[in-house]
């Protein structure tokens, strides 16, 4: 095993929690405050970060058309749960559009 499979497996190991908690609303934050030099947190955190200012924006759009957001609000809890089981599994997963997102975000 090399020294970068370590210290990817130690980082994994570290942030399990934190990258959950990056899934779970305004609690996004926390890890990307607390965790920020860990690889594995930080991935996540950006995927939570962007789902969770897209389901704020979402929910306050659904309130005038309801018919049209509300579905598109349940497909980004979807994704949240996506990422959070996939957290738990200590695995990384590029949730559609949202890493693109993500990925341009620089903390």
């Amino acid at each position: 095993m090399s020294p970068d499979e370590n210290s990817l497996k130690s980082d994994i190991l570290d942030g399990k929690m934190y990258a959950v908690l990056a899934y779970l609303s305004i609690f996004c934050i926390v890890p990307l405050i607390i965790k920020k030099n860990n690889v594995f947190v930080l991935a996540h955190g950006r995927q939570g970060l962007v789902l969770f200012v897209a389901e704020v924006a979402t929910l306050v759009v659904s309130i005038v058309f309801p018919w049209v957001f509300r579905p598109l609000l349940f497909i980004l809890f979807g994704f949240s749960f996506w990422g959070m089981v996939m957290a738990i599994r200590g695995q990384y997963v590029e949730l559609p559009i949202v890493s693109r997102i993500a990925g341009k975000i620089t903390i």
